[in-house]
């Protein structure tokens, strides 16, 4: 089994920062993706920004220049630094992490609880 836990999640006003965290804990061989993902009240959720066991990114459009993903593979970890936050960031923030159980070849993908993000002056 594989627990995802995300933290720094808050209330910040409008063009302030914030740094997500993703812990991926459990049965891991390894770790191929980390992702974040949001969801706003009355929306469906959305990937945000993707991080390849590589070091390759994929951000959603309408967070590049303004969101950075990053990983330490040591410690199974993702960040997502939050920088110039805006109205519409407000959401839950959910960490994805995708890879292959210890002892096997079977693949997961878990998700965190998730860690609420809101951007209000």
């Amino acid at each position: 089994q594989v627990r995802v836990v995300e933290s720094g999640g808050g209330l910040v006003q409008p063009g302030g920062s914030l740094r997500l965290s993703c812990v991926a804990s459990g049965s891991i061989k390894s770790i191929d993706v980390m992702g974040w993902h949001r969801q706003a009240p009355g929306k469906q959720r959305e990937l945000v920004a993707d991080i390849f066991e590589g070091g390759n990114t994929y951000y959603v459009d309408s967070v590049k220049g303004r969101f950075t993903i990053s990983r330490d593979n040591a410690k199974n970890t993702a960040y997502l630094q939050v920088n110039s936050l805006k109205t519409e960031d407000t959401a839950i923030y959910y960490c994805n992490v995708r890879g292959i159980y210890s002892g096997t070849i079977s693949t997961f993908s878990a998700w965190g609880q998730g860690t609420q993000v809101t951007v209000s002056s």
